[in-house]
């Protein structure tokens, strides 16, 4: 029997819900809608879903709360496109770390979010073009690290986990399936957030120097990800995936 993907509308605008509701019913989708968080955690306890919507703005746990919830939980790798009714770059950076998959700003048109939609769940389902890492394998080690692909953290030289948030994980993910090559940020929105970068969109900046400090890389002479002038960055160390134990 053919997958239909269940989607999860979390939003306070009632016009919003059946709105969107409708639509991506109307495209084959499967949608169940809900007002807030309460309400979304009580679906969750006994149902799965293919990917969340979620609505930045809300009365009480807002998006950002729920988005941090639902990344410690058992739904922590169920894709999660933010909706919000501001375009602060800011907005979206914090939506971003705080685990969403990507985001669109209000007012949207539901083809839009559609297409979204389906590229999100396209890359949550894709594997690296580089890097096939397998169920057997799920540790990609370099210099003094490994990134634990499954529970999505990084472990030190001593076995130490280092939390990752979900936009840290998506680019360091994307660095280390493509070492040692060039890639410029449109590269990087697209491979981490599908879209690509609008004008002085300094989103992969802050991202590359919180991943840099996570690795312990100094910005001045890092030793993992480096500057190349005028073109991007480049994982300079070679990666190798770890037989498992």
């Amino acid at each position: 029997m053919e997958h239909i993907d269940h989607i999860l509308i979390v939003d306070d605008d009632r016009e919003i819900r059946e709105l969107v509701s409708a639509y991506l019913k109307k495209n084959g989708l499967r949608v169940t809608a809900v007002a807030d968080g309460r309400q979304m955690r009580t679906f969750l306890e006994a149902n799965t879903v293919d990917l969340i919507i979620l609505d930045l703005m809300m009365p009480g746990a807002d998006g950002l709360v729920l988005s941090r919830e639902l990344r410690v939980g058992r739904h922590k790798a169920t894709p999660i496109v933010m909706l919000t009714a501001r375009s602060d770059e800011m907005d979206r950076i914090i939506g971003l770390e705080m685990g969403a998959d990507d985001y669109i700003a209000k007012p949207f048109s539901a083809r839009e979010l559609l297409a979204r939609i389906k590229a999100v769940l396209r890359r949550a389902r894709m594997l690296p073009a580089n890097l096939q890492v397998s169920e057997a394998g799920q540790l990609l080690r370099f210099g003094q690290w490994k990134l634990d692909t499954t529970a999505r953290h990084l472990i030190d030289a001593d076995g130490t986990a280092i939390a990752l948030s979900g936009a840290e994980y998506r680019l360091l993910r994307v660095f280390v399936d493509h070492p040692q090559r060039v890639l410029n940020r449109d590269q990087l929105l697209n491979l981490t957030q599908g879209r690509e970068a609008e004008l002085f969109d300094r989103s992969i900046d802050l991202l590359v120097s919180r991943v840099r400090q996570r690795l312990g890389d100094d910005a001045r002479e890092p030793t993992y990800i480096k500057t190349v002038r005028s073109e991007g960055y480049v994982f300079s160390v070679p990666v190798e995936i770890m037989e498992p134990r």
